[in-house]
This record gives structure tokens, sequence and C-alpha cells, in this order.
């Protein structure tokens, strides 16, 4: 089998759990966090019961399996050809660890009490699983820039410099996840909004620093 048939073939199963991944992200911030708000006692604990287990499950091993084929597709391809691509590629491969982490080190452990599958304080849980949560979903927009970008933007100039900038403010961003509070993503509209603005800060810094 050629190195490009299997550069594909990782490139498409990345794809395909990226999107479970993702799209599982975006229900449970865009949708069910929202409906929990204004459900019903009893209709809330019958989701909390029979359908949050099985939207994390899909959540957490759509994440996995995610990262797994990154991290092989990523040592498959081996060094990038242009400063533009190793550039924007490692801004998601960063982004895109520390939103697997997130997952499986806070989200689940978390949400796991919230649901009543482990002793302890839900409320304290939920506000820590909610945090990483919208931290993820703040990081999915630079994330794309870098998958997109490394093969899709030739345009962006991008230097060394810019990647340490970048790759500092994503992780001052992610201390705020274990340590800090939502702030303007505490919302809807405010998490898209700084997605948005984060992506165009990172583009900026990778492109001008």
């Amino acid at each position: 089998m050629s190195s490009m048939i299997i550069e594909f073939i990782l490139r498409w199963f990345h794809v395909v759990f990226g999107i479970v991944w993702i799209g599982m992200l975006y229900y449970f911030n865009f949708v069910q966090t929202e409906y929990f708000k204004e459900a019903e006692a009893a209709a809330k604990a019958d989701a909390m019961k029979k359908l949050a287990p099985r939207a994390l499950w899909w959540f957490r091993w759509g994440a996995m399996f995610t990262f797994l084929t990154g991290f092989a597709l990523l040592h498959f391809v081996g060094a990038m050809s242009n400063m533009v691509a190793s550039s924007l590629i490692w801004v998601g491969a960063l982004t895109g660890t520390l939103m697997f982490l997130n997952v499986w080190l806070i989200i689940w452990p978390k949400q796991q009490v919230v649901l009543g599958m482990k002793e302890g304080d839900a409320a304290a849980c939920a506000a820590k699983a909610g945090l990483a949560s919208r931290t993820n979903t703040l990081f999915s927009g630079p994330m794309l820039l870098g998958m997109l970008g490394s093969k899709h933007a030739p345009f962006i100039e991008a230097s060394t410099t810019g990647l340490i900038a970048s790759c500092a403010l994503i992780l001052l961003l992610e201390l705020n996840a274990l340590f800090g509070k939502p702030g303007p993503m505490a919302s809807v509209v405010g998490v898209v909004h700084m997605s948005v603005l984060l992506t165009a800060v990172i583009w900026l810094l990778l492109a001008f620093l």
C-alpha cells in the first residue's frame, strides 16, 4: 500500500472521528446545556439518566480516536515542507491535544459526579466541567484553522515568533480552564464570539509577528 493511500485513510478517519467529537461538543454547549436551564425537573432528571451518558460516550471516544488518528497522521506525514504548514499544524495539534486532555481528565470525571455515577460535589464539578467544555469550544476555531490552514492557507507567511506567541496564548487560556472563570464564555453567543476572535488573533500573530 502506497504512502499516499495510508495518509488518505488516516486523514479520512481523523476527520470522521473529529466530526463526531466536535459535533457532540457543540451539542452539549449549544443545545443540551441551554435545554437543562429551562427543562422541567422530571424531564431533566430523565435526560441526565438516559440521554447524557449516551452522548458523553460518543463524545469522549470521538475525542480519543480523533487524537489517536491525528497523532498517527502527524508522525506519518513527518516534517513539514515549509514554515507555514509547520506553524499552522502545530497550532492545530496543540489545541487538539489540550481539548482531548480536557475531555478525559476534566469533563468526563466531573460529569460522572454530576450524573450521580460517582460521589462528590455535583455543583462544583458541574462548574469545572462547564468551564473546560467552554474552553474546548473556544479552542475549536483555532484547531480548525490549524487543520485546514496547513494544507490550504499558503497566503499566511508564518514565523517562529508568531508560533511561539500563539502557543503561549493558547496555554494561558488553558490555565484559565483549570483555575479561572468562564467570563464572556458563560453564554453561547459569548463563547462563539470569543472563538472567532481567538482564531483571528492567532491568524494575525502567525502572519504578522
